[in-house]
C-alpha cells in the first residue's frame, strides 16, 4: 500500500504558542536518522496472552469498586479506506472522577480513588472493534493559563507494526463548556475538531449499569483522527 499523507488542517502544529508547554518538547533541529535495529524491524509481542483479564475494564482492576460516573467507551480502528485493522493494540489512560491522575506528578488537591489506577488496554478483533469499561475523567486545573481548566478527556495510544510506530491522541466528550478556552483542543485546526470528540449513544448504553460513547480512529485520509505524535500534512 502506498504512503498518503493526510490533508492539510488535520493535525495541531509541533509548536503551538497558547499551548505553552510545546515551546519545551517540539523539534528545534533537524531529525537525525538511527539505524533500524531489531526492535524497529519486528513486530511486537501483543498476542492476546499478553493482556491481562481486567486490562480493558478499569472499573475492576482492584478489590474495592471505582468511584464515579461508570461508562463504556467502543469504537473501531480504520484505515484511511474505512476497511477494519484488528488485533492492534489500543491503550488509554486518563484522570480519575475527580480530575486527578495517579502520579506523584499531580498534586492538585483532589481525591485519589484507591480503586482506580486509569490506565488499560486491549486488542481490536477482527472487525477492528475496542471497547473499554471505565469512569468519566473530571476536569482539571493546569498552569498553562490564568484560571486554565481542562476539558473531561481520555488519552489514546494506538501501536502499529513496532514500539516506534505509535500515535497518541485525546477523546473529549460532547457539549463541555471547556472547549473555549482549551489550547489544546483548539490546536486542532477547526475543520478536525469534532473527530475528537466522542458521540453518545443509548442504543450502547447498557441499562442500569453504564452509559456508552462511541470513538472511531482513523489512522489516514480525508477523515483521519488528529494526533499529538510527529507527522506529515
Amino acid at each position: 500500500m502506498a504512503y498518503r499523507p493526510d490533508p492539510p488542517g488535520t493535525h495541531p502544529a509541533l509548536d503551538e504558542r497558547a499551548y505553552r508547554s510545546t515551546a519545551l518538547r517540539h523539534p528545534t533541529r533537524p531529525l537525525v536518522v538511527l539505524p533500524h535495529l531489531l526492535t524497529e524491524v519486528s513486530a511486537p509481542a501483543l498476542g492476546e496472552d499478553r493482556l491481562g483479564p481486567n486490562d480493558a475494564d478499569l472499573t475492576r482492576q482492584h478489590a474495592g469498586e471505582a468511584l464515579g460516573q461508570r461508562i463504556t467507551v467502543t469504537g473501531r480502528l480504520l484505515d484511511g479506506d474505512g476497511k477494519p485493522i484488528p488485533n492492534s493494540l489500543v491503550e488509554i489512560w486518563q484522570a480519575n472522577a475527580a480530575g486527578r491522575y495517579r502520579h506523584t506528578g499531580d498534586r492538585w488537591p483532589a481525591p485519589l480513588d484507591p480503586n482506580f489506577s486509569g490506565a488499560g488496554r486491549t486488542l481490536t478483533d477482527d472487525q477492528g472493534r475496542y471497547s473499554f469499561t471505565t469512569i468519566k475523567p473530571g476536569a482539571y486545573p493546569w498552569r498553562n493559563h490564568d484560571n486554565a481548566w481542562r476539558p473531561a478527556h481520555i488519552h489514546f495510544s494506538v501501536f502499529g507494526r513496532a514500539f516506534t510506530q505509535r500515535l497518541v491522541t485525546q477523546m473529549y466528550f460532547p457539549d463541555d463548556p471547556l472547549f473555549a478556552q482549551d489550547p489544546i483542543f483548539n490546536a486542532v485546526p477547526e475543520a478536525a475538531r469534532s473527530r475528537l470528540i466522542s458521540r453518545f449513544s443509548l442504543a450502547g448504553t447498557q441499562p442500569e449499569w453504564a452509559m456508552n460513547f462511541e470513538f472511531d480512529i482513523v489512522l489516514r485520509g480525508r477523515d483521519a483522527t488528529p494526533f499529538e505524535e510527529p507527522h506529515d500534512d
